[in-house]
């Protein structure tokens, strides 16, 4: 997945190969439709959003400079697309309480969550990310899914890169709550009365 070949890639589709086109959708659906799943937590409207993420790659080809990589690139048009069907929705999403937090349990639940992530098939972990607001949920993704430097994300959704260092510090302090909740009750049950 390097650079070149995606610049290859873009050249052939600008000269109008189809079957370019159907390469780069090929090497991208799944990243696409991954973060716009985390973010939308509706499997239809992530189908939706991947398809109208394509169209638009599709359609703004031209503004690809190439400054940083096309992965990023895609990324930013996916999630913007979300945000712009976020706001469309108008959903509102409950934030999680995060007042009462201990730096003992986020270093606690961080060894959980990077034993969890291992196994990204792990149920709990999704669930627990899927009751994540978007924006949260988007940056877990990228981070730990996606494996992306705090400086791609900041140019995928457009922040300081401190600034995306602090909102993931955030939304794994909001995880960690959520986790500690599901985790709880199978605990007590272990110490009894």
């Amino acid at each position: 997945m390097t650079t070149n070949d995606d610049q290859l890639l873009i050249k052939a589709i600008q000269n109008g190969d189809t079957k370019a086109y159907a390469q780069i959708v090929n090497r991208y659906k799944d990243l696409v439709y991954t973060l716009a799943l985390r973010m939308l937590k509706h499997r239809e409207e992530a189908e939706e959003v991947a398809q109208d993420t394509f169209v638009k790659v599709f359609r703004s080809l031209n503004k690809f400079k190439g400054d940083s990589k096309f992965s990023t690139w895609i990324y930013r048009v996916t999630y913007n697309t979300c945000l712009d069907r976020i706001k469309k929705n108008k959903k509102h999403i409950n934030d999680v309480a995060i007042d009462e937090f201990t730096f003992n349990k986020l270093e606690t639940i961080d060894n959980a969550l990077d034993n969890l992530i291992k196994e990204e098939k792990h149920t709990l972990i999704k669930k627990c990310i899927h009751m994540l607001p978007e924006d949260s949920s988007a940056l877990i993704t990228l981070f730990y899914f996606e494996e992306l430097t705090l400086e791609e994300i900041s140019k995928i959704i457009n922040l300081e890169a401190n600034t995306v260092k602090v909102k993931l510090f955030r939304a794994r302090k909001k995880l960690a709550v959520i986790l500690e909740q599901y985790l709880e009750p199978q605990n007590s049950m272990n110490y009894g009365k």
